[in-house]
């Protein structure tokens, strides 16, 4: 596994751990317990996970969430410590750091940011150069179901546009906090807005930033 997205992992782990099973996140209807054993059949269960894409497969991918939800869970943070099984295209050291950097570092914000006494990360700067490179390459992929024109920033003045239209909206934040916004966590991203106010409101509204 890849260094960013090992350490992610185990962060994660280690976290899901300290606040146990029924602890809040950012996942609407998800408690920790929840947020594990989608982590778990992400990895483990590549017939179900298809879910997550497919509308066809998500009653699927519902009863396999249940039946590894329903496991004792220290055996899910066991799972996610131990990692994909040998053969899983997730052993690739290239898959899993394209696949689980961004993954596990937005499931632990979802139970960091969930508690009311959050405070940012520090995050070294590698790292954050790491998930803005990330962030140049598929923002226009990430922000497709974004209601407004919306560019995003970063504080070096480094732009990377998420989705053509106008009005338009500039999210200015480190990409880590630009990362969370895009996915869907606009009220517990640190970023600053700047455009028309109704419009930035409409962005605020949308349920989802194309994910």
């Amino acid at each position: 596994m890849s260094t960013f997205a090992k350490r992610e992992r185990l962060l994660l782990a280690d976290l899901l751990e300290a606040e146990g099973p029924e602890a809040p996140t950012l996942c609407e209807g998800w408690l920790t317990r929840d947020l594990a054993a989608h982590v778990v059949v992400r990895e483990r269960r590549p017939d179900a996970a298809g879910g997550l894409l497919i509308k066809q497969l998500a009653p699927r991918l519902e009863r396999v969430m249940a039946e590894f939800a329903a496991k004792p869970y220290e055996e899910l943070i066991q799972l996610i410590r131990t990692g994909p099984p040998r053969f899983s295209p997730f052993q690739l050291k290239q898959v899993d750091e394209m696949s689980n950097t961004i993954e596990f570092y937005v499931h632990t914000e979802d139970v960091r940011r969930a508690r009311p006494d959050w405070t940012p990360r520090e995050l070294d700067p590698v790292f954050q150069d790491a998930l803005w490179s990330r962030l140049e390459r598929t923002a226009r992929l990430m922000g497709r179901g974004v209601p407004t024109g919306l560019v995003l920033r970063r504080p070096d003045g480094q732009t990377a546009v998420a989705h053509r239209g106008a009005p338009v909206v500039t999210a200015t934040g480190e990409p880590s906090e630009l990362l969370l916004f895009l996915y869907g966590r606009q009220n517990a991203a640190e970023v600053e807005l700047d455009g028309d106010k109704d419009t930035i409101a409409k962005l605020h509204e949308a349920k989802e930033l194309g994910i």
